[in-house]
């Protein structure tokens, strides 16, 4: 869901969808790319979620997914949540990548 949103041109596309559904040639009428890259954005929002498309006669009707949202809320809420049974979990570092993985000792010895 995330990694569709990586590209801006697909942030153009949900800043336009925001007001309401429109149609394709409405989407390429307020961009700057070719209607085979627009059918290549719309594939990745609508396989990720966040678009809906509704084919009416010759013309295909986008749409932000109104469940869009709060799924990505959920899968936020589910990331950063505390994990049960994860208490005694220990986090091993490196100690060789960055200042803060290492002690002071350390950082004194090197200087």
């Amino acid at each position: 869901m995330f990694k569709s949103l990586s590209e801006p041109v697909r942030l153009q596309i949900l800043d336009l969808l925001a007001d309401g559904e429109l149609c394709a040639c409405d989407l390429l009428e307020n961009l700057t790319i070719s209607q085979p890259t627009l059918s290549h954005h719309m594939k990745a929002l609508i396989g990720s979620g966040w678009v809906t498309a509704r084919k009416e006669a010759n013309w295909v009707f986008y749409a932000i997914d109104s469940g869009a949202l709060d799924r990505m809320l959920c899968t936020m809420q589910d990331v950063t949540a505390p994990k049960t049974g994860t208490a005694g979990r220990v986090i091993r570092r490196s100690r060789t990548c960055c200042p803060l993985a290492r002690t002071h000792e350390e950082l004194h010895h090197e200087a």
